[in-house]
């Protein structure tokens, strides 16, 4: 079974689409057609992580009988531990996901050809989901997967609040960098990378020519720091000691990497993070 992500960062999307057959960010694939369930409220297995996530924001806990295993990965999940344990999970075999008779399977569009033939072939609708490289994609999968669920108004509700108008962009520019887990930064063609953008900070990577990725030492921040530094992993350089003492010459602060996991509701909570870090380096400047 695939671990497939809707992910904010690139990288850790192409890594585990290379591992697994994920939903790589910068994956270029067409829309998936519409598939419309034959119950007016369908029971649902979902066999990725960040369709998970929208899920248990819009659907209601009856209706869904299982989620990926990856969501109760509380090192990789976007779903908080307390709210992934009250649901069932599959591992994503044809025969488990069969034997629990749902109406609806939500997946990549990287789920492996036998496992969806298998589902189909048992009478089960499977709906498949590229990856959304931009907010408003993202909040459009949404009100899809809404849709399936019969909760468009929810659906609606959701991704406006992912959709939701940037401040002024009159404000003064941060360069920021974004340190994500392997010291590696994020690509411009990404979501998190357009959320930093919204929130009024400028790519300090791509202003020194780094892509996605691309790995960045402990060294090479201190010899030339950003403004602010986003912390998003726990490698040894990113938990030094030099760090704290080079506050006087940047703002570093630490960003949950749950938040770059995935789209859809993550959004909201990752655009909240950013406001904040905001915040605090005006009162700095």
């Amino acid at each position: 079974m695939a671990r497939d992500r809707i992910s904010l960062n690139g990288g850790r999307a192409m890594v585990l689409a290379a591992l697994a057959g994920a939903l790589p960010l910068a994956a270029c694939a067409p829309d998936p057609p519409r598939v419309e369930p034959s119950h007016a409220a369908p029971t649902i297995v979902s066999l990725n992580p960040c369709l998970d996530a929208i899920l248990v924001e819009i659907a209601g806990p009856d209706q869904i009988l299982a989620l990926s295993h990856y969501s109760r990965d509380v090192s990789g999940s976007s779903i908080p531990a307390t709210v992934a344990a009250r649901y069932g999970v599959t591992g994503g075999s044809a025969e488990e996901i069969t034997a629990l008779r749902p109406d609806l399977v939500l997946a990549s569009i990287y789920l492996p050809q036998p496992t969806r033939t298998a589902l189909e072939r048992a009478g089960l609708t499977v709906a498949t989901f590229g990856s959304p490289t931009t907010i408003a994609e993202s909040a459009a999968q949404v009100r899809e997967v809404a849709a399936l669920a019969n909760h468009k108004d929810a659906g609606k509700t959701l991704a406006a609040r992912i959709a939701a108008p940037p401040p002024p962009a009159s404000r003064t520019p941060i360069d920021a960098l974004l340190w994500q887990p392997g010291e590696i930064v994020a690509g411009e063609q990404t979501l998190i990378a357009e959320l930093l953008r919204q929130e009024g900070f400028t790519s300090h990577a791509a202003a020194r020519g780094m892509g996605q990725a691309d790995m960045v030492t402990l060294e090479r921040v201190l010899a030339d720091p950003p403004q602010v530094l986003l912390v998003a992993g726990d490698a040894p350089g990113q938990r030094h000691p030099l760090l704290a003492r080079a506050s006087a010459k940047m703002q570093v602060a630490a960003f949950d990497p749950a938040l770059l996991y995935c789209g859809g509701p993550t959004i909201p909570k990752a655009r909240a993070r950013l406001r904040a870090i905001r915040a605090e380096a005006e009162r700095r400047l």
